[in-house]
């Protein structure tokens, strides 16, 4: 027996996830009727163009990886070898970003980070099966936040590497940017991009010691889209997200190095304070990005974060 396009959906996705799916086709039907109930393949065809979505690994958990800013999934290659065995990989390319579709990049729709978070919605109901743990990193924890405080059930767990939930400081909050620092960083983004970018990618990896990882950074920035590139520094550094922290009631470890210039110890344990389940691990490295520039002290601090929680 047919079921309605509604009863149908349900079925696919589950429950607090559902009408991220179907209302946005429900107005795609009322706008033409002839168009579909919404269809798994499809769907998950178009969404694999859109956000250059990779599967790898087994077992019975979906592990979802996001990238930061300027960066695509390639950066998570040194964490995958230590959970393939265990676990399924689900990773992608937020759009404009990596080997996305960048035909799919709406100013309008990215003009917050609330659209990377329905997009991250999206990837999960096509491909998960509500197994699914999130691993973050830092525009991406936020993105994750965003996610899970608006579709409860979407995860079973966050991993939030490097996040900050603001980056400017604002009374006892300390975010570890003035907002003169902030307006500076686009002005200069915006006028030099690329300078920008030789810039900011040593101090991200960590200093000299880290080159190569400065190098790679350096690289993955230069080959954005300038436009997009600048949009979504916007978007990301004038984000205030603190409000939304307390939402994402879920079991949650926050991975902080120190020091971070980027987002410093202090932001990190305001966000695993904030946080209903928040647990707060630092790993004594420089830098913001201790997948690639530590992968096996990180993949312990995550191992052994899931391996208690369950």
């Amino acid at each position: 027996m047919l079921r309605s396009g509604r009863a149908f959906a349900r079925l696919c996705f589950p429950d607090s996830i559902y009408s991220v799916i179907f209302e946005q086709r429900s107005r795609a039907a009322r706008e033409d009727p002839c168009a579909s109930a919404p269809n798994t393949a499809d769907m998950q065809t178009d969404l694999k163009k859109r956000n250059n979505i990779h599967l790898s690994g087994s077992g019975k958990t979906t592990l979802v990886l996001a990238h930061g800013y300027g960066c695509d999934q390639n950066m998570w290659r040194r964490i995958i070898p230590h959970f393939e065995r265990d676990y399924r990989i689900l990773r992608f390319d937020h759009v404009g970003s990596g080997k996305s579709d960048e035909r799919a990049y709406d100013f309008d729709k990215y003009a917050s980070l609330q659209g990377y978070a329905d997009d991250v919605a999206e990837i999960c109901a096509a491909f998960c099966d509500g197994n699914t743990v999130f691993a973050g990193h830092s525009v991406s924890a936020m993105i994750g936040v965003l996610a899970a405080s608006g579709n409860p059930g979407l995860f079973r767990r966050m991993v939030l590497v490097g996040p900050s939930p603001c980056y400017v400081n604002d009374g006892d909050y300390f975010g570890g940017f003035t907002p003169s620092d902030i307006d500076e960083l686009i002005f200069t983004l915006e006028n030099n991009y690329l300078g920008w970018s030789r810039h900011i990618a040593p101090v991200i990896a960590g200093g000299d010691e880290n080159a190569d990882t400065a190098r790679e950074l350096e690289n993955s920035f230069c080959r954005m889209n300038p436009a997009i590139a600048k949009h979504f520094a916007k978007v990301t550094f004038t984000s205030d997200n603190r409000g939304d922290l307390m939402q994402a009631d879920l079991p949650a470890l926050v991975i902080q190095c120190n020091p971070d210039v980027i987002a410093p110890v202090e932001v990190g344990k305001y966000v695993a304070d904030r946080l209903p389940q928040g647990t707060y691990t630092e790993l004594k490295v420089p830098g913001h990005c201790p997948h690639l520039t530590a992968p096996e002290a990180t993949a312990e601090a995550v191992h052994t974060f899931l391996n208690e929680i369950s």
